[in-house]
């Protein structure tokens, strides 16, 4: 076999990026309520096959192929990859498409609860042509903030090894144009069920995304020296954001918390992101410890602002993304003796050009969201109905739960139908929803709904015999 090490590097990191995705998704899942996890976790599915068809169609063309004016690659230029096979060039295809899938499902966060997944379809392949491609092309693929790219000609050349701008930043000024789209969940910082329902699910997610970011991270090495310090950096940075994140969640309230813990990590990875190849050891460990007690105070801003990040993807990967990115103006190493940040003598032109890119990325990702977005909303509709946010986006979505605590008393097997023919599934939305609200207020509903009494009816049933 003809494959060199490198192949093979590539070719793991890309599993690890995507093994990104499923674990995002229990990160997600856990963080939701009971009733609304399995539709978080499958965002993050159908984003994967989603954007892993458009990347062989005309996503990695439009990051590799031809310029047009220097903001994407000419979508025909591998249109459907046939003339890439024979060519290791299958393989960045491969690696490249992890990063767009990973970054279109980071944006569901910020909307969970209360979003038609019909909608989500048609959001995903829109918001990877008209923004993640562009951007990725303009900081990666020869564009606009590539090496003797227009804008990187003036100002100087960003700095962003694995996606601080291409994936966090737009990924998280997207989620706050969804969140301030769709509104607030019903309740939003009052009832007290919107809180995490799976704390284990939460650390799980979070531990495998952090496995999976040293592919995420460290695929791109060129040299096993480069590789080292990026693998050393993506385990410093994290390590630090969680502790400064739980330092700052005793001081703020009392008592460090397992999600503490795992949302430092994640604003730990979002920082070192920008920064891995480009930063000592040492820096990077302070780079953490400023990203966690940063991102511990963001993620409150949604309720001093009153806009409803969900599961807080503005202000983890928003808000670590500018602190990554921003960092590097001042702790980036010089490059055999020239340049560098601040910190090492390199003067404001590295800053400057980490804020223009910062500026170009939110414009673009926050501009062309908000454009998708409100086409959707005001066509199809992004937002599911009010009884159906209250009995779940679960069983309105999908037809199925996450837990069915009922059957476990079974003792024998019992083959059952598709969960959607099953009768109490198939209730109507309005039964659903008024057979969860208080008996005091169901008592009203029963009396002029014969399908809300018939919800009751079976809600007895099924409590007085579980089997």
């Amino acid at each position: 076999m003809n494959i060199t090490a490198e192949n093979v590097w590539v070719m793991v990191s890309a599993a690890l990026a995507l093994l990104m995705t499923p674990a995002l998704g229990l990160f997600y899942g856990g963080m939701t309520r009971a009733k609304a996890s399995l539709n978080m976790i499958m965002m993050s599915f159908i984003s994967a096959g989603i954007v892993g068809a458009v990347w062989i169609l005309w996503g990695y063309s439009m990051i590799s192929g031809k310029s047009v004016l220097g903001i994407f690659g000419n979508p025909f230029t591998s249109f459907g990859s046939t003339d890439l096979v024979g060519s290791t060039d299958l393989i960045k295809l491969g690696f490249s498409a992890t990063f767009a899938i990973v970054t279109v499902a980071l944006i569901s966060g910020a909307i969970a609860d209360r979003a038609k997944f019909s909608s989500w379809v048609i959001f995903v392949p829109i918001w990877i042509t008209l923004v993640y491609c562009p951007l990725a092309f303009m900081v990666w693929g020869g564009g606009l903030l590539s090496p003797g790219g227009a804008i990187s000609s003036v100002f100087g050349q960003v700095i962003d090894f694995a996606g601080g701008t291409v994936v966090e930043i737009s990924s998280g000024a997207a989620a706050f144009v969804l969140a301030l789209i769709l509104g607030k969940r019903h309740g939003f910082g009052k009832d007290p069920n919107h809180r995490p329902h799976n704390l284990p699910f939460i650390m799980l997610g979070a531990g495998l995304l952090w496995f999976g970011w040293f592919g995420f991270n460290a695929g791109a090495a060129t040299t096993s020296a480069q590789a080292g310090l990026i693998w050393v950096n993506t385990l410093v940075a994290p390590a630090g954001a969680m502790l400064s994140w739980l330092v700052t969640e005793k001081i703020r309230h009392g008592h460090p918390t397992s999600l503490g813990a795992a949302s430092g990590v994640v604003a730990g990875l979002v920082a070192i992101t920008p920064a891995c190849a480009n930063v000592a050891p040492a820096a990077a460990l302070g780079l953490g410890l400023v990203a966690g007690a940063a991102c511990a105070v963001f993620v409150d801003l949604k309720h001093k602002f009153g806009f409803d990040d969900s599961l807080d993807v503005v202000g983890v990967h928003l808000g670590g993304g500018l602190v990554g990115t921003l960092a590097l103006g001042f702790i980036a190493l010089p490059v055999n003796g020239k340049g560098g940040g601040l910190f090492y003598g390199g003067g404001l032109q590295q800053l400057v050009a980490q804020i223009v890119a910062i500026l170009v990325t939110l414009a673009v990702s926050g501009i062309m969201t908000a454009i998708i977005a409100l086409v959707i909303h005001k066509t199809v509709g992004f937002r599911v109905s009010h009884e159906a946010e209250l009995a779940g986006v679960d069983l309105s979505e999908h037809a199925e739960t996450a837990y069915e605590f009922g059957s476990m008393s079974r003792s024998h097997f019992n083959a059952l139908p598709h969960i959607a023919a099953i009768p109490h599934v198939n209730i109507p939305v309005a039964a659903r929803a008024a057979a969860a609200v208080p008996v005091s207020a169901r008592a009203a509903a029963v009396a002029s709904s014969p399908a809300a009494a018939r919800a009751v009816e079976l809600q007895r049933e099924k409590q007085a015999d579980p089997a």
